[in-house]
């Protein structure tokens, strides 16, 4: 009877742990994306290898990266704004519709023999168009699908949960097939994936929600987005704390192929290794905060975890030995996942409705936009001091920001239990 009991309760934590999939339209969302993102992933990994092997060049991995982020950059506090007035869903469809078709494009010129580094940038570029209006409308988005606000804790934990276990198991899938075939094939893989998630937006049964037609302008609506996100202190220090580790922190990710080539002597299938336990990390993370009830405690978990980030980061740069690396790397990613996603859990619950699409897109900003100007900054001065110590500074800057982050965590907890009430 003991032993009956506590299986029904595991069974039981397992169906709170998945509750937002309770909603149709998510549940569409859910299983469209796992497919999606997965292609997503491949592709990335398959890049990053084909960059390295035809340059040789850590400082062109820095550039791709930028490409692909720094239209985040100038793009998304618009899209921020824009998402506070049109439907959410078919922007997505759109931006869905241009990866699908570069994914397609680089496979073209990868068959065809006709590819070259300056390609490779304006794909990205593209794609990082693309992810600029994906981020805030998807986010913003969410509190559509699930259609019940006491779902969107669990929503976004799950959310973050595709992406890792995209980010677990893509890579992985993407080293065996370079290393069985070449990286074309996963570049077809990733067009043919987007329909999944093509599918599935196109299916829902969304009831928009009343966003308000505005008479200002672009510029004003984006300027009382940053006005309210300044004087709302909860929000203005989580978006500097996300700000600083996406600048300084997640910039390491691009740099992953040489610690896989030189740093520990190994080909694409370490590579998908590396990204595969880096996802791994964050899968558990995922899980852990998909697992939690309510918002009370969080930016305690925000502050745990970004030191967990900061101080994994600068272990992992000073590893030459796999297992070590391997290790260390799971618990990186542990802790970056579950410091931006606790973060957007607590941005998105406490934000006025007509305000969701701006915020969110700052916290996207916070890290995608910023994310290319420090792998720019790193690519540029890894040549001179080496791959490993620029990320062991790294390290050390990311935590720096957490110990500022600390000084305010006092006032964030009050702010976060008076919203409770």
């Amino acid at each position: 009877m003991f032993r009956y009991i506590d299986i029904r309760s595991y069974f039981n934590r397992v169906g709170f742990t998945f509750r937002a999939l309770k909603s149709h339209n998510f549940r569409l969302f859910f299983y469209g994306q796992i497919v999606s993102l997965m292609g997503t992933y491949i592709q990335n990994l398959a890049l990053g290898w084909l960059i390295y092997r035809l340059t040789n060049s850590p400082f062109l991995l820095g550039v791709i990266g930028f490409a692909g982020q720094i239209p985040s950059f100038f793009l998304t506090p618009i899209a921020g704004v824009y998402a506070d007035r049109v439907n959410r869903r078919m922007v997505l469809i759109g931006s869905q519709v241009l990866s699908m078709v570069m994914a397609f494009t680089l496979a073209l010129l990868y068959f065809t023999g006709d590819i070259q580094i300056w390609h490779i940038i304006l794909i990205a570029a593209i794609n990082g168009v693309a992810l600029a209006f994906d981020t805030p409308f998807r986010h913003a988005f969410l509190i559509e699908m699930v259609g019940d606000k006491n779902l969107l804790q669990n929503a976004i934990a799950l959310n973050s949960t595709l992406i890792n276990s995209a980010r677990f198991i893509g890579p992985t899938i993407g080293g065996l097939i370079i290393a069985w075939l070449d990286e074309g094939w996963c570049f077809v893989i990733n067009g043919f994936s987007f329909l999944a998630v093509i599918t599935s937006l196109i299916y829902m049964r969304v009831k928009p929600l009343n966003l308000h037609h505005r008479k200002g302008s672009i510029l004003q609506e984006l300027a009382e987005g940053l006005q309210y996100s300044y004087q709302n202190t909860t929000i203005r220090y989580l978006l500097l704390l996300i700000a600083s580790i996406g600048f300084i922190g997640l910039p390491f990710q691009v740099f992953l192929p040489v610690f896989a080539r030189d740093i520990l002597h190994g080909d694409s299938q370490l590579l998908g290794f590396l990204t595969g336990a880096l996802g791994a990390g964050a899968l558990v993370g995922a899980f852990f905060l998909a697992s939690r009830k309510g918002i009370r405690g969080l930016p305690k978990i925000v502050l745990l975890s970004s030191t967990m980030f900061g101080f994994g980061l600068f272990l992992f740069s000073l590893s030459n030995v796999l297992t070590v690396s391997l290790l260390v790397i799971f618990f990186t990613g542990f802790g970056m996942i579950v410091q931006f996603a606790a973060a957007n859990t607590l941005l998105q619950h406490i934000v006025d409705e007509d305000k969701r699409g701006r915020v969110v897109a700052l916290y996207g900003l916070s890290f995608m936009g910023l994310t290319p100007l420090g792998s720019l900054l790193l690519g540029s001065i890894s040549p001179s001091i080496g791959v490993q110590v620029t990320l062991a500074i790294s390290g050390l800057l990311c935590l720096v920001a957490v110990g500022f982050f600390s000084t305010k965590l006092r006032i964030i907890s009050k702010a976060v239990m008076a919203s409770e009430k």
